[in-house]
């Protein structure tokens, strides 16, 4: 009953989110690439839920194809076939979108290659383990394909002089200090060259930002939670047949919708050049604590596994935080992993 309850609160939250932005955000044209699966389909379903016309772009639509066809059957919705690494690919897909709507108003940078897709299905290799290959690849996709994208579907925003474009990175890109010099938020999550493409659509964001904005365009970056992604069940089993649980309970996709509509709805004269952590802007915002976002239709084998987590890692809240600092979660994640194994071993 309770993961009930909890699914329910996060449906009403989607809800009121998609009430308080509708009037803004109703008619505008939005481009959301990788928009198939995981965060950039919610960020898409939540666009087209508040009334925009909603272009969803993806490299694949293999497994996607029930999707594909709802965004066809919608009458406001078009589903593209979009690599962001390609030239041509881009240029067909800005000139579908032109000729079908004629503008742009909002552009969601979420195509993305990941770890666990680059590296599957564990997706954690230590930097110097990594190729050259690797980091060309990634970059080619998470940056260029990023300033690739930007750089068509801005043209309608700066010819109005409005419009927003929202780009999704890392959390594992920030520092963070205690007083003194600088340190990486969580470097022991081990995730290069993911992070290094993110830190520089980081910079991206905030120079491009002040560039543009006096025309018109905002342009803001943001950065989820650990989300269950389409990647994520292949991920999280790996993980399980090495005697280990991938890090703590996801979050659904959908936790990043209020935010995305509330920048969607921002122009050069609002919100701009800014970076947010998803599961903090919701906290402030009354969107709810990392865990009213928890993913609690996991299937049966991961659900087993992280309740086991939940059950074995040491209880600590305190107020003033939407989720534990990241290295206090690490340790408490370490004392679950700990108490399993003893248990297992006895």
């Amino acid at each position: 009953m309770m993961s009930e309850e909890i699914q329910a609160k996060q449906r009403e939250m989607v809800r009121r989110a998609v009430d308080l932005w509708r009037e803004q955000i109703q008619g505008r044209v939005a481009v959301v690439t990788g928009g198939a699966r995981g965060i950039g389909r919610a960020i898409a379903e939540g666009l087209m839920a508040a009334g925009a016309q909603v272009v969803v772009g993806d490299k694949s639509w293999s497994g996607a194809e029930e999707f594909r066809r709802e965004l066809a059957e919608s009458g406001h919705a078009m589903a593209l076939v979009m690599d962001v690494a390609d030239e041509a690919s881009l240029d067909r897909a800005y000139t579908a979108v032109l000729d079908r709507y004629g503008t742009v108003d909002v552009l969601v940078n979420n195509a993305a290659l990941v770890s666990e897709t680059l590296f599957y299905p564990m997706g954690h290799v230590k930097t110097l383990e990594t190729k050259d290959e690797d980091w060309e690849l990634m970059f080619r996709v998470n940056v260029f394909g990023v300033i690739k994208a930007i750089r068509r579907f801005v043209r309608p925003m700066l010819e109005k002089g409005r419009g927003s474009i929202c780009n999704v990175i890392s959390s594992g890109v920030l520092p963070t200090t205690q007083g003194g010099a600088y340190f990486g938020l969580r470097p022991w999550t081990v995730e290069m060259p993911y992070q290094a493409t993110k830190a520089a659509v980081m910079a991206l964001t905030f120079y491009l930002a002040e560039e543009v904005w006096k025309e018109g365009v905002a342009v803001n970056a943001i950065m989820p939670g650990h989300t269950r992604a389409s990647w994520f069940d292949a991920t999280a089993r790996e993980w399980r047949q090495k005697g280990m649980v991938y890090f703590f309970r996801p979050v659904v996709p959908e936790h990043v919708i209020p935010i995305t509509l509330f920048l969607a709805s921002q122009d050069g004269k609002g919100v701009a050049g800014r970076l947010f952590y998803v599961p903090e802007w919701n906290y402030d915002h009354g969107f709810g604590p990392y865990t009213a976002w928890a993913d609690h239709s996991l299937p049966e084998d991961l659900e087993q596994m992280y309740s086991q987590l939940e059950e074995a890692a040491p209880k600590f809240e305190r107020s003033g935080v939407s989720h534990l600092p990241f290295d206090a979660w690490a340790v408490s994640w370490l004392a679950g992993m700990q108490r399993l194994t003893r248990d297992e071993d006895q």
